[in-house]
């Protein structure tokens, strides 16, 4: 299924008219993504944004010339250089041949100007967009695009390369995507090609995990009525879509899938849960059964300590003077969202996350995950909340070393499979036989 690829005139940033020379720009570069190949688009888009000299249409680089002279530019500019370069990526996104090109084209920012200005009439419009695209760079808009680079590239994720920096495993969750390719005036179109990449990703990768299970499924049958040679001979591997060990994901399928809360699934405890909250009479008496739904899944010498006198506070702080009222939609969003502010990270502002990391020490990834699960699983409404979350924690690490991080990257491949495994349609009931 192929990306929608909208030619009519683009959505601006703010409520204002666009410029006829921004229209310029993008009709120019929408009328020549239709004809030529992406190997000449990169080399214009050199010479028209980052050289600033030499390019074929005078008419266009005046055009810019007075787009970057605005007095808006300082705060538009970026918008519009961004807009540009997503009209050639949706068309190359939709296009296997051609997503290739996508990297270079965002690699060509990053490289020096490759031609001098000699003309005295044109220094000062050059200098000008010279720093305008220095500070583009240096965007949160090309962050996202650097992002999306990676995820569209085929960029090397060897298990081995530890000190790789994490930013580069962000193809491997689309629970991300949303979150960390799309910046502050993305348009329609931008949303809907991240929409669609998203999707794409996720389904391939339950495809793989649910193909996975399969395979250890059956390889187990045939070693246990034969041998294990037997097994390896006649089958066809299927490699691990997960940069969890293959003990690891058999445990981590087993505990989000299966009945590991006793004879419950974490579904099953939900839905009673669910159940039992209707009848909760306020708002006061929800917040203590949410708390005993929560640490009945902690290790009591971990909790004991201080994470349930934490989340005890936590809970009993959270909007007290609405204790007396009858449990609501909003209620339940807005406890289940400050909640997962506490036990995750609150903000890109406030980066803390000393109770994950504990969590995580202490109970273990799997463990940890599963708590997330359960607020998720009574509160659907929640799960970007929690996603967002998480990529917050992904921007905060995301130059550093990859072995440097390790217990954030069990945590994210352990969501991937829980939320994967619990938010999907897939069938997953032959895991107890592995």
């Amino acid at each position: 299924m192929g990306v929608l690829i909208i030619v009519s005139t683009w959505t601006a940033h703010t409520t204002r008219p666009l410029e006829q020379e921004e229209q310029q720009l993008y009709d120019h570069l929408l009328n020549l993504v239709q004809t030529e190949l992406p190997s000449q688009l990169v080399q214009r888009f050199r010479a028209l944004f980052v050289d600033g000299v030499g390019y074929p249409d005078a008419e266009i680089a005046r055009a810019l010339d007075k787009v970057v002279a605005s007095k808006l530019a300082d705060q538009e500019f970026r918008y519009v250089l961004n807009r540009c370069c997503h009209i050639l990526i949706n068309r190359w996104q939709t296009r296997p041949q051609f997503q290739s090109h996508i990297p270079e084209l965002v690699a060509v920012f990053e490289a020096a100007p490759s031609r001098h200005v000699f003309e005295i009439s044109r220094s000062r419009s050059v200098r000008r967009l010279r720093e305008q695209v220095k500070t583009f760079v240096e965007s949160e808009q090309y962050l996202t695009l650097r992002r999306l680079a990676q995820v569209i590239g085929e960029a090397a994720e060897s298990n081995a390369s530890g000190s790789e920096p994490l930013g580069g495993l962000i193809r491997r969750y689309p629970y991300l995507y949303e979150h960390c390719l799309l910046a502050e005036g993305s348009t329609y179109e931008q949303q809907q090609t991240i929409q669609e990449l998203k999707f794409k990703a996720q389904r391939q990768y339950e495809l793989d995990l649910s193909q996975y299970v399969t395979y250890q499924v059956r390889r187990s049958q045939i070693a246990r009525s034969g041998s294990l040679e037997t097994a390896n001979r006649v089958l066809q591997p299927i490699k691990n879509p997960t940069l969890l060990s293959d003990r690891e994901l058999c445990g981590a399928l087993k505990h989000y899938v299966g009945r590991s809360q006793g004879s419950c699934s974490y579904r099953d405890l939900a839905q009673r849960f669910t159940s039992h909250t209707n009848h909760i009479p306020s708002f006061g008496a929800f917040k203590d059964s949410l708390y005993q739904y929560i640490t009945a899944s902690v290790d009591p010498e971990y909790g004991k300590r201080q994470f349930n006198n934490q989340l005890y506070a936590q809970l009993k702080n959270t909007l007290p003077e609405n204790n007396s009222q009858k449990l609501n939609d909003f209620l339940l969003v807005r406890t289940c969202s400050q909640l997962l502010s506490f036990l995750v990270v609150e903000s890109p502002h406030k980066p803390e996350h000393f109770v994950f990391i504990d969590l995580v020490s202490n109970i273990g990834p799997i463990w940890a995950t599963g708590l997330l699960l359960k607020i998720v699983l009574i509160c659907r409404k929640v799960k970007p909340y929690l996603e967002k979350r998480f990529s917050i924690l992904f921007s905060h690490y995301e130059s550093s070393r990859r072995d440097a991080v390790l217990w954030l990257v069990q945590a994210m491949e352990h969501l991937n499979v829980a939320l994967s495994t619990n938010f999907s349609t897939m069938d997953l009931a032959l895991i107890n036989q592995w």
